[in-house]
């Protein structure tokens, strides 16, 4: 467990590059921002949370099944994990963020989609807080 990454891993590094590559401008767990979102656009209240498969639990009621070691550790772990990102949207949503979680085979299988998605997302933010002013 203590050689599991918690940030800078790379499907976070493959989002990050490929959202600086279109211009996308962000911190990277910024401890200022409920969370520490993987990605985060203070100006627009935008957070971006990579979340891997395992540790966040994807089709969590299939895979719970598959787990053979360990499984007294494991699935209240990943359980947690689970509620963890429940509290955390919650909690940035009522502060104006729009939260993005986006699945690691996502951004393994189609890194493009999803970096142009968050930048539609963004684009959208900017136009409506100049429409505000």
């Amino acid at each position: 467990m203590s050689r599991i990454k918690g940030k800078d891993t790379s499907i976070e590094r493959m989002l990050s590059r490929a959202l600086w590559h279109r211009g996308l401008r962000f911190r990277k767990n910024s401890p200022s921002v409920y969370g520490h979102p993987d990605i985060s656009v203070k100006k627009y209240r935008v957070a971006v949370f990579c979340d891997g498969d395992f540790w966040h639990g994807w089709d969590w009621e299939e895979r719970k099944d598959s787990i053979k070691s360990n499984r007294d550790y494991w699935i209240p772990k990943i359980e947690r994990n689970m509620e963890k990102d429940i509290e955390v949207n919650h909690t940035l949503s009522a502060m104006g963020y729009t939260v993005i979680r986006v699945w690691e085979h996502e951004i393994v299988k189609d890194l493009d989609d999803t970096a142009d998605m968050i930048i539609r997302i963004i684009e959208e933010k900017k136009a409506a807080a100049s429409q505000k002013r």
